[in-house]
């Protein structure tokens, strides 16, 4: 079991640990128990970390040479493949994923967004523009653009897909000069925590970044209409991002907001069926089914439709629930007691809207936060199909064209991602041109990569993470136009 006595649990402020004013106890969701009890930012405390950030930023961290911040990142990345096992263990007990997970998937995606913007830190240029002269008149002029960070960005990170999705936000940013103010998901904090204490160690000017734990109606709000913080990352709720979009009009701070989804994975009567089926239960189940992008609306053409249900009731049945740390588990608790009644609230809709269960429908009666993985069938308008469950459910629902099907795909509010599964290109290409959705597999689900730009569409929010998009985020243009 991890000791969790050496972990710093205050907030980290200015280069150093402070404790807070308040605190909280979050809850181990194997068991059900007490975890660990953390420090509570408010109000003041938000000020405090504005204040370190903004002083590095005009300071220290800001007068660094480019390619000195690309070191550090990478030396930042150096130090969280050392600890891989330890992060992937403290992300597992606070959240639940099967720990297999974590340490296969979730740091490296860490590990691999913080070399590739490592990379970028020293080659994020403007361009010469080519004009007609002083206000279009004879006398020439040299006119060219500059990309500046913004200056203090605030990163507001879910419970789900916590180093990996915190990647996201500070890679980019410090990047590009930005210092950086993290607010954790009170259901899981102590990675992070541990990630605080690891850019302590790399050697990042004090204030560059800063953690502070908390509540999301206390310090999360804080930072929304904090006038000091330039721009707001947050990847979480609908509801809560039209919140965090409204308290940031104050002071005009950009926003980007990765937000909920409700992913269709349209399988097509000539995809490889196996895979198909293989590929639209990992993206069901991955996770305990708590990723924005799960593909929890299975659309099967009509002549495969009953292989598919067959085929995604062998899945269910197969999946072992447990201990996170056992290494015959393949899906862990929900996060919280909260999360699972929300889920079995919902199980409890499709019955009474007529959902047909084909596998699971129920929690277990077990210490912890268990959901049996659960496959539906039914129709598009159910609730279960509509809304964003946020767990181990999925519908499965009938098509029988492909205008049917993109129909379909686009019949919801969401539009986050989507996956195609055929064997014909022009197809392929086709049909992701025609879903509302801001990224597409094609015979693979949700494929994730540093180089990629992921956001959404429509209530899955605004904006663009990752890939170059990511350094557009983080930078402002400003032009500069010398007369001759």
């Amino acid at each position: 079991m991890i000791d969790l006595s050496t972990l710093n649990t205050g907030l980290f402020v200015g280069g150093e640990w402070r404790a807070a004013a308040e605190s909280f106890t979050t809850f181990n969701p194997a068991t059900g128990q007490p975890l660990a009890e953390l420090g509570s930012a408010n109000a003041a405390e938000v000020d405090a970390a504005v204040a370190a950030a903004t002083a590095a930023f005009r300071g220290e961290w800001g007068a660094l040479a480019p390619s000195r911040k690309g070191q550090l990142l990478n030396k930042l990345a150096d130090l969280v493949e050392r600890d891989l096992d330890q992060l992937a263990a403290l992300e597992s007990l606070d959240m639940g994923r099967p720990v297999g997970a974590s340490a296969a998937l979730m740091i490296p995606n860490l590990i691999g967004t913080l070399r590739y913007y490592a990379g970028w830190a020293d080659k994020i240029n403007g361009e010469l523009i080519s004009n007609d002269g002083y206000m279009g008149g004879p006398v020439p002029t040299h006119a060219y653009t500059r990309r500046e960070p913004l200056g203090v960005v605030a990163a507001i990170v879910p419970w789900n897909a916590p180093l990996m999705i915190l990647g996201w936000k500070l890679a980019p940013a410090l990047a590009c000069g930005n210092t950086v103010i993290i607010k954790p998901a009170e259901d899981a904090s102590l990675s992070i925590l541990r990630l605080a204490e690891l850019i302590a160690e790399a050697g990042f000017p004090a204030g560059t970044v800063n953690v502070l734990p908390g509540l999301g109606k206390v310090a999360g709000e804080a930072l929304a209409v904090h006038p000091g913080i330039k721009k707001i990352s947050f990847t979480g709720s609908t509801e809560t991002g039209r919140a965090i979009l409204r308290n940031s009009a104050g002071n005009f701070k950009r926003t980007a907001l990765e937000l909920g989804g409700k992913a269709p994975q349209i399988i097509f009567d000539d995809a490889n069926l196996e895979a198909a089926i293989q590929g639209a239960a990992m993206g069901l189940f991955f996770n305990q089914g708590e990723v924005c992008a799960a593909g929890t609306r299975i659309l099967a053409h009509r002549s495969v439709y009953d292989s598919v249900l067959g085929g995604l009731k062998g899945a269910a049945e197969a999946q072992v629930i447990g201990d996170p740390f056992d290494s015959a588990t393949t899906m862990g608790p929900l996060v919280s007691a909260r999360q699972r009644d929300r889920v079995v609230e919902y199980l409890k809709k499709g019955a009474d809207e007529g959902a047909e269960l084909i596998a699971g429908g129920s929690a277990p009666d077990r210490p912890g936060y268990f959901v049996e993985p659960t496959v539906l069938a039914g129709d598009n308008s159910m609730t279960v199909a509509q809304e964003e469950i946020f767990g181990p459910v999925g519908i499965v629902v009938p098509f029988d064209s492909d205008d049917e099907a993109v129909a379909l795909a686009n019949d919801n509010q969401y539009g986050l991602s989507a996956t195609v599964w055929t064997n014909n290109v022009s197809r392929a290409h086709t049909i992701s041109g025609q879903i509302e959705a801001g990224a597409i597999g094609v015979n693979g689900w949700s494929p994730l990569a540093p180089q990629l730009p992921w956001g959404g569409v429509k209530a899955s929010g605004v904006g663009r993470e990752l890939g170059y998009e990511g350094i557009l985020a983080y930078t402002e243009t400003k032009t500069v136009t010398v007369v001759l």
